[in-house]
């Protein structure tokens, strides 16, 4: 009979963000969020206003959302944190891990971003962050702080799930055993992670977000003409932004064309053919879809796009931006013969009927991509012999679609 392990996990967000884990027993679990410790910004001579909501509740100082029963095969927990900005100034926002304790094992001044991926792939339990977008806009735009927590019942890893938890368990009770013996002693949680969450005036500088170009916007273009365009016709096309974290200082954009369109088909084999027929009359930069594009845009739904593998549970794909993390994540689907799933409310542009080819082999098959119900697509393994269509990607300078845009 699979253990179960109790768990309590502590979340602070903002300035400070807490996570504790404690294994206690082997039946019951708590999980425990707090939200939002204030925030420092500069002002200048405009109003600055930027207010924090959970739900209909403007969240102030330590704030705690209470969540029991975290164990293996739980429900995914989700807690999101609206950031309104009602102030005069266009606001970006980032977030770092400044540090991390796992056990005994203690991180400080790390890589954040190594920080995000460890919590996020390397424990029985995973911790997933996201923000909706990098950028609020004056006078009343919103983004979400997202977290998640989940727990697969079947990973398909036991020895791992087993050692964690014991060693986790055995943490626990010596630091129960020194706070027994000393009353001015407190336990330490099995994981403590502190995160900070920062909201600034835009600067609009190489490195900051693009907001002419979030992902999943809505761009006509016409192929031939090569430049934007006012109404849809053969050539002028409605796309979509496909780049995630597109930045003022990049001078490309790329854009995905409405599947809805009627592409080209064939067989895999005959891949590169069917694309150069395709594009043949357009005067644009194209280059194939991949699934590195696909997985960098359906991971960002931290709570329901999962890796999905017979006989194991589904699980959160989760932040895929750390070093080899993609391509890592990508080999380990295929070795196990699994595929992805995601919401088609979440990635409306991603949603099709016919299959379309993705650039990308899987062993003797292919990925291609597909609609399964109204509720969710998939990004699965097609037999190369079968026939499915063909859409590119755009490769477009920005300062064209800017300029035409005027």
């Amino acid at each position: 009979m699979r253990k179960r392990y109790r768990v309590f996990i502590k979340l602070n967000l903002l300035s400070l963000f807490l996570l504790a884990v404690s294994f206690i027993s082997i039946t019951l679990a708590w999980f425990a969020y707090s939200g939002l410790a204030g925030v420092g910004t500069e002002v200048d001579v405009r109003a600055w206003l930027v207010e924090f909501k959970k739900g209909e509740d403007v969240v102030t100082n330590n704030i705690v959302i209470s969540l029991d029963d975290i164990y293996p095969g739980m429900d995914t927990v989700t807690e999101t944190v609206q950031i309104n900005n009602m102030g005069d100034s266009d606001a970006q926002i980032s977030y770092s891990i400044d540090s991390a304790r796992i056990l005994d094992e203690e991180f400080i001044g790390e890589d954040s971003l190594m920080l995000e991926d460890k919590l996020s792939h390397d424990y029985p339990f995973h911790l997933n962050i996201n923000l909706k977008k990098n950028f609020v806009l004056a006078k009343g735009d919103t983004s979400d702080v997202e977290v998640s927590v989940s727990w697969p019942l079947d990973s398909g890893n036991d020895e791992r799930d087993s050692n964690w938890g014991n060693a986790a368990f055995n943490f626990q009770e010596n630091e129960k055993n020194k706070e027994l013996q000393n009353q001015d002693y407190h336990a330490n949680p099995t994981l403590k992670v502190i995160i900070s969450i920062k909201v600034e005036q835009y600067t609009g500088l190489n490195d900051s977000p693009d907001i002419n170009f979030l992902n999943g916007n809505t761009i006509l273009y016409d192929v031939v003409e090569n430049k934007k365009c006012d109404k849809i016709s053969d050539t002028c096309i409605k796309m979509y932004v496909l780049d995630v974290n597109n930045k003022v200082g990049d001078s490309t954009v790329k854009l995905l064309p409405d599947l809805y369109n009627n592409y080209i088909s064939g067989t895999f084999d005959n891949y590169q053919e069917l694309l150069n027929n395709l594009v043949q009359n357009w005067n644009v930069s194209v280059s194939p879809l991949t699934i590195e594009d696909i997985i960098k845009v359906i991971s960002q739904d931290i709570s329901n796009s999962y890796v999905v593998v017979d006989g194991l549970s589904n699980d959160i794909i989760g932040n895929v931006n750390y070093q080899n993390r993609l391509q890592d994540e990508i080999n380990s689907v295929i070795n196990k013969n699994g595929y992805y799933q995601f919401l088609n409310s979440r990635f409306k542009f991603l949603v099709t009927s016919n299959c379309y080819w993705i650039n990308s082999q899987y062993n003797d098959k292919a990925f291609s991509l597909i609609k399964i119900d109204d509720v969710n697509s998939k990004v699965y393994a097609e037999d190369i012999s079968a026939t499915c269509s063909i859409v590119p990607v755009i490769n477009v300078a920005k300062s064209s679609l800017i300029d035409n845009s005027n």
